[in-house]
């Protein structure tokens, strides 16, 4: 084992030259409203990003008005609660002296339960720990007041700049879609420069400035290099990562007074030089420390707010609909694994939308028999009670006076839905391996060892992790003021020097942006792997390779996002390989599978399901004879040669939508598009079209590139040789389960250790011997 020095990793043809980082910080100049020079353009085009999806200045004006109401009324409404209910009276406990009352007004309403305004009051002063709670929440409150007004003439501006500047009105901000903001924001560059060293801004420069630090949190989660993964003695291995916890991690590291960030968009020197990383980590250490005591000092105040919220949010839902707590939704952690670098939030949402439904059925496609017999009879039995009681009160309505009777008849309901969401339904019937795979179409990102393991619970745990349910979501956010101070003074310190190794050997200096990850740059040189598609174009080393096939499907889902880009010329050398790749792979398609290419995409059946479905049907089909066979190999169509011929079918681009990432510059538009019918086109609006149809490129692209890597990995010859390709080195089942331990261990960046390839060789003889 020989340890691997760090270095920075540069860009020679994109960093800034000596001196050339002063020109980030521009001066307004001319009149205000002219937009010359922003001085700070990240915090302007994410201002714009945001402007656009919240719906424009009405919508968050009133949105930010009611979170200062709803925070005023939790608070106060709370107090009133604790001090001014009488419940002996509101419970029945005691009676009330009603002699002077006429005898038709003799029951008990609720403003007898409640406490005149003066002995509310003084039981209010009286409690001198709620004073206390009272104050902080004011002082908060008008905190957030002051934040919110700061931001709103802010947004003002904005406004101003969409109405002015980008020709936008604001009634018609909602029928712009952001690919069409983000071309008249680099239009509006080459007019009156926006930013002052650099003539004209391309669509990675805008991303990179709206998402510098989400792209960071998005590599560091790729190189596992947060400690989010903890082993519990009963639950086993766990992931935990909260909306707290996360808040705390940018504060440490972006947005802090003494976060690594200097500004917005440049490191700190100290940051930047080899000999004083030790420093900067026990700095860094310190300070994580420091913010887990402030947390731990503040967690009685922030865990009654978010029990206090969490009860108001749910407890109503809870008792109209129980079953919502055995919903799922996608955790805090898996929204950044699976996250694109460079990928906008609406885009992520979009695309973990779509997958939702096959995730669903995936994970409900786990019953276990034992469960469900049980399920069954606790839901006879509770059925059978509530169904009893409420016929009784149906007969006669005075038996909801009888006591604690509206309370069974609740428990007994909730129970009943509990039990019957055990139960699974008796008319499905479900696969496994093709519900992950169209799992996989929509998150683009799956472990390799989940492959031909769909139906095996660690990876029905391991899903779970980032397909997780409403309720271990609640209980996360509700252990979060308890656990965050722990982890941020126990095991963050431990990854000082990591952190801090990271941000130096993966930041670059881009004019005109700033400091920016370099794995957002997509260069699939720096940072390919070559176990996806990009063997020989890439120089990385081991700790250098984004995970999973990180890089790649992140140049791939940019290319198809924005396809007017132009990828630098390594990322463009990507591309055209996997169109050659994509080009060889179509296996030839007879009469029948014409016919079904045509019925799949004629007139609306384009949606990226239908789409799917062919891909991961057509194997299927084929093996059983009713399509033919792949006369080059031999053997029935794969999985990625019936996604290599549809992808070629939409290779076309769309009217107004440029050319495609896989097409040459050379070739013509096409009038019409073949995907989408003429009554599809009419139907739907331009950019919902474009998005269609990017979705569905995108979810073919995943399925193909991770079929190809799956046979790389089973196959030491495999089609690499049929097809003309080199030779590709062998790959032993010994060296294959050494590799893919090696992706599920987590790899600490600081301490990296790389085996040397004599040591690799001698290793792969003894397990062949």
């Amino acid at each position: 084992m020989a340890e691997v020095e760090y270095h920075r990793v540069e860009d020679p043809e994109e960093d800034s030259p000596p001196g050339e980082e002063e020109l980030l910080l521009h001066v307004t100049e001319g009149r205000q409203g002219s937009w010359h020079h922003i001085k700070n353009l990240d915090d302007f085009f994410t201002k714009i990003y945001h402007f656009h999806q919240k719906n424009g200045f009405a919508c968050m004006l009133l949105s930010d008005l009611f979170e200062l109401g709803q925070f005023v009324f939790v608070v106060a409404f709370s107090a009133f609660l604790l001090c001014c209910v009488r419940y002996d009276v509101l419970f029945a406990d005691r009676p009330l002296n009603r002699s002077h009352v006429p005898a038709e007004r003799s029951k008990v309403t609720l403003p007898d339960a409640v406490l005149p305004a003066p002995q509310c009051a003084r039981r209010i002063a009286a409690s001198g720990w709620l004073v206390f709670l009272l104050a902080m929440a004011a002082l908060f409150w008008l905190c957030r007041l002051l934040k919110v007004l700061r931001g709103l003439l802010s947004y003002w501006d904005i406004r101003r700049f969409y109405g002015e500047a980008l020709r936008i009105p604001a009634g018609e901000l909602c029928s712009y879609s952001w690919q069409e903001v983000q071309a008249r924001l680099m239009a509006l560059q080459r007019e009156q420069p926006l930013c002052v060293h650099k003539r004209e801004l391309t669509e990675l420069d805008i991303h990179h400035r709206i998402l510098r630090f989400t792209n960071y949190a998005v590599a560091m989660v790729n190189k596992s290099l947060l400690p989010v993964r903890f082993r519990l003695p009963l639950l086993g291995p766990v992931v935990f990562l909260t909306r707290g916890l996360h808040y705390n991690l940018e504060l440490l590291l972006f947005r802090g007074p003494g976060a690594l960030f200097l500004n917005s968009w440049s490191l700190r020197p100290q940051c930047k030089r080899a000999g004083e990383r030790l420093a900067l980590a026990r700095h860094l250490a310190r300070g994580m420390v420091l913010l887990g005591a402030a947390n731990l000092l503040l967690c009685p105040l922030v865990l009654v707010w978010q029990l206090l919220y969490a009860f108001f949010s749910y407890a109503e839902v809870l008792r109209r609909r129980p079953g919502v707590l055995g919903t799922r939704r996608w955790s805090l952690y898996g929204r950044l694994y699976l996250r694109h670098f460079n990928e906008l939030q609406h885009e992520l949402t979009a695309r973990l939308g779509r997958g939702h439904r096959p995730a669903t059925r995936y994970m409900n496609s786990f019953a276990s028999p034992m469960l469900a017999v049980l399920a069954r009879h606790v839901a006879f039995f509770a059925g059978s009670v509530l169904a009893v009681l409420i016929a009784l009160t149906v007969y006669d309505e005075d038996v909801l006076t009888v006591q604690h009777i509206l309370t069974a008849i609740t428990l007994l309901g909730l129970l009943l839905t509990v039990a019957r969401s055990f139960i699974p339904d008796e008319h499905s019937v479900q696969c496994p391996e093709q519900l992950l795979q169209r799992v996989l179409a929509h998150t683009h990102y799956m472990p390799q060892h989940w492959q031909g393991s769909a139906g095996a619970p660690e990876t029905r745990n391991e899903m779970a992790q980032l397909f997780q349910y409403k309720a271990v979501f609640i209980l996360e956010e509700l252990l979060s003021p308890v656990l965050t101070p722990l982890i941020l003074i126990f095991a963050l310190p431990s990854r000082a020097l990591d952190i801090v190794d990271f941000f130096r050997n993966f930041t670059v200096e881009v004019v005109g942006v700033g400091d920016v990850c370099s794995f957002a740059q997509l260069d699939v040189r720096r940072h390919g792997n070559p176990q996806w598609l990009s063997e020989g174009q890439t120089e990385a080393s081991v700790y250098q390779r984004a995970e999973n096939g990180k890089t790649e499907l992140s140049l791939m889902h940019f290319a198809i996002s924005n396809p007017r880009w132009q990828p630098p010329p390594h990322s463009g050398l990507f591309l055209n390989h996997v169109k050659e790749r994509l080009q060889r792979d179509a296996a030839p398609h007879g009469p029948a599978e014409g016919a079904l290419r045509a019925s799949l995409l004629g007139d609306g059946s384009a949606a990226p399901d239908a789409l799917l479905s062919s891909v991961l049907t057509h194997p299927l089909l084929a093996a059983s004879g009713l399509l033919p066979w792949d006369r080059r190999f031999s053997q029935p169509c794969s999985t990625a040669s019936a996604a290599a011929g549809v992808l070629l079918s939409l290779s076309a681009p769309l009217p107004g939508r440029g050319r495609g990432p896989l097409d040459s510059p050379e070739r013509p538009l096409p009038e019409e598009s073949p995907v989408l019918s003429e009554s599809r086109l009419l139907s739907l609006s331009r950019s919902a079209v474009l998005a269609e149809v990017a979705s569905a490129e995108m979810s073919l692209h995943a399925i193909y590139i991770h079929e190809l890597h799956l046979q790389q990995q089973q196959s030491p010859v495999g089609p690499w040789v049929a097809a003309g390709a080199p030779k590709r080195p062998s790959v032993t089942t010994g060296s294959a389960a050494r590799a893919s331990q090696h992706e599920l261990r987590e790899m600490p960046l600081g301490g990296w250790a790389e085996e040397d390839e004599e040591d690799e060789d001698e290793e792969e003889e003894q397990s062949a011997m």
